[in-house]
């Protein structure tokens, strides 16, 4: 919104809603951590309400539910195409649309009616045979995919799911499968439409939708016949075990048949310490019950959670409907804290108050990231991505080696007793409660809103342009950090705390890639200057170097950048004074991203030449004048002894984004064409 305030345009030119699901703090409950954050955060709330208002956007308020669940309710459809500005939009696809994530400058192009590009992806074909029965879930189908893809293999592709396979798999079941193929790179996952996707657009009172849709199913919303795909993936159901995937990373697959013995193997934490359930991929009225089923039957036999044990609605009227029904007060009664209808611990906004930093410890979550150090800021954290019934299972086990499909348990009476299948409704027989109004339209006269950013702010900062390029080559260009391994946008710019300053360029600059690892001495935030041979934190270091007008680049590894789609990782190294990013591969979004705020992203035409660079060198980029859709960028490696070694970089831009670099972004840009 900061961005589209800065475009000068008066409104948005297409649909457009604002959702805030990333500020409640999960602590004590959702009541209470609700208030907590309507009071702490009132002067972004406000800003939200008003900017909204003002230029046309609807606003979704704080409590409301977390932007996918919001989306699937209300405005996914089949056949649509939607962007959101997080990288599980493709949770839409379980409604037949094609919902893809994107940095804020790409929102801002759309809201203000400017085409939007994309690389024309491929697509990958996932043949989906037999039936989901008894523990198996949606979210093993996408464990497994991830298995099979790792979290680079669909990137620059679409997923498109199809066969007998899919008629066994609900419509927010189907949510999940495309909300975590985020989690592989893909730009979007898709299904046909079906019945389970009629049902839901009834459920949620969209019947109109839903007959035109069957109007059209197998001209437009199906896979045409003879259709090819870029490659194929064979899934038979009937044969898919529940998946386990972590830690640290979400390709990591484990059949809960083989987990136990493989975390011993490893010398992963054993006891689980908490469960959490929920989260914009697994929190549906089926999720919820399925979960209630098995504390159902762990509390007739007198049982409660070994682990602690957290439920995080999806939205509003999950939150309501599973209250009236009574899924939350049984997940309750079994030692659950059911959380804000938020993001929470997800996205790391969890006051964590059992384990310290650093201890070691394991976690088995429903949600669909596992990155070190993201749900709770703690790097020895072993987080565990898997279906909410199976990590409602295994908090009664509270070990990795109790395998709920085979293991018995102990009840209260000291009887043997194993659980038997979850089972669940996909909707509520008795429809869904809204819960409270928590959408505000935008009103049809805004003359009299406004829209106040107050200078002394900490939380909010209107944006200044970025210089433009001078046209010359860049040269002496110093090296800031090397990462070593991998790099996702939560490396580059931590969430959790940093949360709070997202409308402050400058302070959330202080967040810049300090859980990133440098290559030169295997620590985080920890990098030499220079200027001055000694060592401390990297936005401290990049701050130096901006003051003493010494640009630098970033140089890493594969999919830099992968993730969540955070604008942030790419605005701040642009606002401390990076020129550009060198890698040898990056994922989708992130590159994007650094291409609409000017920076330059490179890739090693040859990976090994990562290799060749270190810390103390400097990079001087040639030829750049001549900058042109798909030539090579010379790039100048000049080390330490003087020696100069030279090699190739490329780089992706096609001749518009070529111009958003010459201008110094993408808005600079556009300001450039309304003169």
């Amino acid at each position: 919104m900061l961005q589209f305030i800065s475009s000068g345009l008066p409104k948005v030119a297409v649909p457009s809603t604002i959702h805030c699901d990333h500020l409640i703090e999960a602590e004590v409950g959702g009541d209470k951590d609700l208030a907590k954050a309507k009071d702490i955060n009132k002067e972004v709330y406000n800003f939200l309400s008003t900017a909204g208002a003002k230029y046309g956007v609807g606003f979704w308020q704080p409590g409301s539910g977390i932007i996918h669940q919001i989306v699937l309710e209300n405005y996914a459809f089949p056949g649509i195409l939607l962007i959101g500005t997080d990288s599980h939009t493709p949770n839409g696809g379980g409604l037949g649309g094609l919902c893809i994530g994107v940095g804020g400058a790409d929102a801002v192009d759309v809201m203000a009616n400017i085409p939007w590009e994309l690389k024309c992806p491929q697509v990958i074909g996932v043949h989906l045979t037999g039936k989901l029965k008894d523990w198996t879930s949606p979210k093993d189908v996408i464990l497994k995919v991830a298995d099979i893809l790792t979290v680079k293999g669909g990137t620059g592709a679409i997923v498109e799911y199809y066969g007998p396979g899919v008629d066994s798999i609900s419509c927010t079941g189907m949510g999940t499968i495309c909300n975590m193929g985020a989690e592989i790179g893909a730009t979007t996952s898709v299904f046909p439409y079906g019945h389970s996707m009629r049902n839901y657009l009834k459920a949620t009172n969209r019947e109109g939708i839903a007959n035109l849709a069957d109007e059209y199913k197998d001209v437009l919303l199906s896979a045409d016949s003879g259709c090819e795909y870029d490659r194929i993936i064979e899934i038979n159901l009937d044969e898919l075990e529940p998946h386990i995937n972590g830690p640290m990373t979400p390709d990591l697959a484990h059949p809960i048949s083989k987990l136990g013995k493989r975390a011993k193997e490893k010398g992963w934490p054993l006891k689980i310490e908490v469960g959490l359930i929920g989260s914009c991929t697994n929190s549906s009225y089926e999720d919820m019950s399925r979960a209630a089923s098995l504390a159902r039957q762990a509390l007739k036999h007198g049982l409660k959670a070994k682990s602690k044990f957290t439920i995080t609605p999806g939205s509003e009227q999950i939150r309501a409907t599973i209250e009236r029904d009574g899924q939350a007060a049984v997940l309750r009664e079994i030692g659950g804290i059911v959380l804000a209808n938020a993001c929470g611990p997800c996205i790391g906004q969890w006051n964590r108050t059992d384990m310290k930093k650093g201890q070691k410890n394991t976690i088995v979550t429903s949600y669909n990231r596992n990155f070190t150090g993201r749900n709770d800021g703690n790097p020895e954290t072993h987080a565990f991505v898997t279906s909410p019934e199976l990590v409602t299972a295994m908090v009664f086990g509270g070990s990795l080696d109790f395998n709920p499909v085979t293991d018995e348990l102990e009840g209260a009476n000291g009887e043997k007793f194993k659980f038997e299948c979850p089972t669940g409704d996909e909707l509520p027989s008795r429809g869904f409660d809204p819960g409270q109004d928590t959408y505000q339209a935008p009103p049809s006269d805004a003359s009299g809103v406004s829209v106040d950013v107050s200078p002394t702010s900490n939380r909010l900062q209107l944006l200044t342009p970025f210089n433009k390029w001078d046209g010359k080559d860049l040269d002496d260009l110093v090296v800031l950090l090397k990462v070593k391994g991998k790099c996702t946008t939560d490396h580059i710019s931590p969430a959790g705390p940093w949360l709070k300053y997202r409308g402050h360029l400058d302070n959330i600059s202080n967040n810049f890639m300090i859980g990133a690892t440098n290559s030169e001495n295997g620590e985080m935030n920890s990098v030499a200057s220079v200027l001055t041979g000694e060592y401390g934190p990297v936005p401290a270091t990049a701050r130096e170097y901006k003051a003493n007008n010494l640009p630098w680049v970033v140089i890493g590894e594969e999919n830099y950048g992968e993730g969540s789609s955070r604008e942030h990782a790419a605005l701040e190294p642009r606002h401390l004074g990076g020129k550009a990013i060198i890698v040898k591969s990056f994922a989708r979004i992130h590159e994007t991203n650094l291409k609409k705020q000017g920076i330059l992203p490179l890739t090693f035409v040859n990976p090994s030449d990562y290799d060749k660079i270190s810390p103390a060198d400097k990079i001087s980029l040639k030829g750049l004048n001549e900058l042109a859709p798909g030539k090579h960028v010379r790039c100048e490696i000049k080390h330490k002894d003087g020696s100069i070694e030279t090699i190739k970089l490329a780089q992706t831009m096609n001749e518009q984004q070529i111009q958003w670099f010459k201008a110094g972004s993408a808005l600079n840009r556009m300001a450039e064409m309304k003169q």
